[in-house]
């Protein structure tokens, strides 16, 4: 089977996004770039994340072809290429329909330096401008917006985040719904003090050159 261990952290990681509350039924998607093979692993849609096996998962190449899978790949297709053709920093692309960074999109407003932790994504995150889901034009928003950043708001729609692995990617997306939520709920009560982009670089250097979004895998597990 090509691609063997990245369709099985995909699943692993599918799963682990309705567990740890990042998604609802078969919302978002998952996909994995080998860059070595120039080939994506990316999930399958409409499919249940815990009837989702590795078989399941769709190996695609930068082209769009399937190279090997039986299953519809996700609509999204195009929202994780884009990243992997005009990236070299992301290997591996979540998207999320969590609930507090889905308000903020619904809002169409930007998640800005309230916690520290915004720095796994860089200095803050931005909302892209609105377009229909599965379309190349919704890609190129999302691309565009997240420029210099990790992680991005799509209006009306949810998060997306990237990482050098699926395991940093999924991180960035807890780190960010974590501080939507806290950010959201500050706001109900009163203004929140948002930190200067002084601290914040410092912040991401701090991340990038210890446990941060481009550490070694082995780093973030520890």
């Amino acid at each position: 089977m090509i691609l063997q261990r990245e369709r099985e952290e995909i699943v692993d990681y599918c799963r682990k996004m309705i567990t740890s509350g990042l998604t609802k039924g078969t919302g978002g998607n998952i996909s994995i770039y080998n860059r070595e093979q120039k080939l994506i692993a990316i999930s399958p849609s409409g499919i249940d994340y815990f009837e989702t096996e590795p078989e399941d998962i769709v190996v695609m190449d930068l082209d769009g072809k399937i190279v090997e899978g039986k299953r519809k790949p996700s609509s999204e297709y195009e929202l994780h290429r884009i990243f992997y053709v005009k990236r070299d920093d992301i290997d591996a692309v979540v998207h999320t329909h969590s609930v507090y960074a889905t308000v903020l999109a619904t809002l169409r407003q930007p998640l800005p330096a309230s916690s520290y932790l915004v720095a796994y994504a860089g200095l803050d995150v931005q909302c892209a401008e609105y377009a229909s889901f599965g379309t190349l034009e919704l890609a190129n928003f999302t691309f565009a917006a997240m420029s210099d950043r990790y992680a991005v708001l799509m209006a009306n729609h949810g998060l997306l985040t990237g990482g050098k692995d699926v395991l940093n990617a999924f991180n960035i997306a807890e780190q960010i719904e974590y501080c939507a939520e806290v950010y959201v709920k500050a706001r109900a009560i009163g203004k929140p003090v948002i930190l200067d982009e002084e601290e914040m670089k410092k912040n991401i250097q701090v991340f990038n050159n210890s446990y941060g979004q481009r550490a070694a895998k082995e780093d973030l597990q520890q």
